[in-house]
């Protein structure tokens, strides 16, 4: 088992700046792929960005390349996500969520409102 607790959400104007985190416990924070998704009301959830066990390997969305950047820090075990020119449109619930071959493990979200 995997627990994840994401933090950081909030209310931002457009163009403003979050940075979310996503503390891991549970297991081995340097075995997990890290990523980061998001639900807006109505709509599915939906991939925004994944980091690999080592940070060697980071992919997008690319709604958000060149705005977001995803890291992790193995050390904290913790995986954030730096979101940077934010857009009414990126208004939705964001989910940490872990993946091993065992299984996929999700957070239980944080709120980002942009307001325009």
């Amino acid at each position: 088992q995997v627990q994840l607790v994401e933090s950081g959400g909030g209310l931002v104007q457009t163009g403003g700046s979050l940075r979310l985190s996503c503390a891991a416990s549970g297991r081995t924070f340097s075995s997990l792929t890290m990523g980061w998704f998001r639900q807006a009301p109505g709509k599915e959830r939906e991939f925004v960005a994944v980091i690999s066990r080592s940070s060697s390997t980071t992919n997008y969305a690319g709604s958000v390349k060149g705005r977001f950047t995803i890291s992790r820090d193995n050390a904290k075990n913790t995986v954030y996500l730096q979101m940077n020119s934010l857009k009414p449109e990126d208004t939705a619930v964001y989910y940490c969520n872990a993946y091993t071959q065992s299984g996929s493990y999700w957070g239980q979200g944080t709120q980002v409102t942009v307001s325009s």
